[in-house]
């Protein structure tokens, strides 16, 4: 629903992405627009449920935070667990991890490029937003729309063979997992390997082909200069599971390297906004604004010097034929998240195949060693941060996650306003202006409910609303 309010436009709410938010454009005399907001309206705050928690609980509780990528939230609350404990997890269980983290990049990208923002590149930017669904996919390209279906299902039956079930599965625990993996499994996701692969490959040449069509949009959908950040291997490759951290420049030079995701608050600093309950991160050494950074596929595809597996690494070579420098354009989010689907297909089938992954010693058992632990991955939107303290008891006593969503907020700012800025007439408003800074958003494949953890002095504002719309009460907190 769009409202026209003055002279503010205010889209609420937000289409195709994951959880509650809005966009506020403020237009000046003329019709133009001078600012933009991009509002995350929901709060949950699962640092403050966490308190007084048996830190062994925490990564069953923090695959709870989302239904989209629950995964990732076990994986990193189990690692800084593994850090509680000061234990190696043996290798096996490290193998299953990774097999477990690439399923979730599948099913999760897949749900983002086929079900959210293929209607956009399928139907077009202008298209009536009652068709701009999985079903408007499916009528106008069923193969596309059921290469989609099938593609996440691919991954989610890799998170129910190996967790127990698709969503909130507790299988990744302190000290490793909690049970080997199966022949039978194994052998039952080998065989959904080939076609999973061949799904990606032509997704990945139909988009390119239809690439050319949006040269507007690329070259306005958060295209500008920024820091990008993201985990990679020692040897500068591609990683979702662990690494140390990297941050490159616009101009595709490395700006720093090697930072100990430990170590995170050193160089990663969080601010709260007054108009969102959604944390912004930047880089401390540039300062608040010019520490603007991007993660998510976009930043991984631009920090890391390869990507490890022959098919994935022919496509990022392509990848950055697209610009000189880093990869600037938002727009882009789309192509590099089908490089990593492809990826991640490659990478789980050689895990699958390692002569240990049937192993029955995937655990490791140890009492708390620590008092504090610090847990890293990159989640499908980007690098997530876990980070517990604890008592002797082994309790929970203060806990921040800092989630990618939040790492994105401060480009996604600054790209609604550019799209806004170039499309956005005040005096004529048309529903293709208003989809394309809602669809600069669903390219950031936000997901609102991991992220909503406010820190700091967020004000909580409730209104009482009468039936004739109008404001009976108002409280501030």
């Amino acid at each position: 629903m769009e409202e026209t309010s003055g002279r503010t436009v205010v889209i609420d709410p937000v289409t195709r992405i994951e959880g509650h938010s809005k966009i506020t454009l403020k237009m000046n005399d003329s019709g133009r627009v001078e600012d933009a907001h991009f509002h995350v309206t929901q709060f949950r705050g699962f640092e403050k449920f966490c308190e007084g928690r048996p830190f062994y609980e925490m990564p069953s509780l923090m695959a709870r935070i989302c239904g989209i990528c629950p995964v990732s939230h076990l994986i990193a609350s189990a690692k800084a667990c593994d850090a509680l404990l000061a234990v190696r997890i043996p290798p096996t269980a490290d193998k299953l991890r990774r097999i477990f983290c690439l399923a979730q990049v599948v099913q999760s990208h897949a749900l983002s490029f086929f079900y959210l923002s293929s209607p956009d590149l399928l139907l077009g930017m202008d298209a009536d937003p009652t068709e701009t669904h999985l079903f408007g996919v499916l009528e106008k390209n069923p193969e596309l729309a059921r290469q989609g279906i099938r593609l996440r299902q691919f991954g989610q039956q890799i998170i129910e063979r190996l967790g127990g079930k698709r969503i909130h599965p507790a299988w990744v625990v302190p000290g490793g997992v909690s049970e080997p993996l199966s022949v039978e499994n194994r052998d039952a996701i080998l065989a959904g390997v080939p076609e999973a692969q061949q799904i990606a490959e032509r997704t990945l040449e139909w988009f390119k082909s239809v690439r050319e069509k949006f040269r507007e949009e690329i070259a306005t959908f958060g295209n500008f200069p920024s820091l990008f950040m993201g985990i990679v291997k020692p040897d500068g490759g591609l990683t979702f599971y662990d690494g140390k951290l990297r941050l490159v420049g616009a101009d595709g030079k490395i700006e720093a390297d090697g930072l100990d995701p430990a170590n995170y608050a050193e160089y990663i600093g969080e601010k709260v906004e007054s108009w969102s309950y959604l944390k912004s991160t930047y880089y401390k050494p540039k300062g608040w604004l010019d520490g603007m950074y991007r993660v998510g596929p976009l930043a991984r595809l631009n920090v890391a010097d390869r990507i490890g597996t022959p098919r994935a690494d022919q496509e990022l070579a392509e990848f950055h034929e697209l610009q000189r420098t880093a990869v600037l354009s938002s727009f882009h989010y789309h192509h590099a998240r089908l490089i990593e689907i492809l990826y991640c297909v490659e990478r789980l089938a050689e895990l699958l195949e390692d002569s240990e992954i049937l192993s029955k010693h995937v655990r490791a058992f140890a009492r708390p060693n620590a008092f504090e632990g610090v847990g890293a991955c990159e989640a499908p939107r980007g690098t997530l941060f876990h980070h517990y303290k604890i008592d002797e008891q082994g309790l929970i006593r203060w806990a921040n996650l800092v989630i990618a969503t939040g790492h994105n907020a401060l480009a996604m700012n600054r790209s609604i306003l550019q799209v806004a800025k170039h499309f956005v007439i005040g005096d004529k408003l048309s529903r293709g202006m208003l989809n394309r800074v809602e669809a600069v958003i669903r390219a950031y494949d936000p997901c609102l409910s991991c992220s909503t953890h406010a820190d700091g002095h967020l004000t909580l504002q409730v209104e009482l609303i009468g039936p004739a719309g109008e404001v009976l009460d108002e409280i501030r907190s």
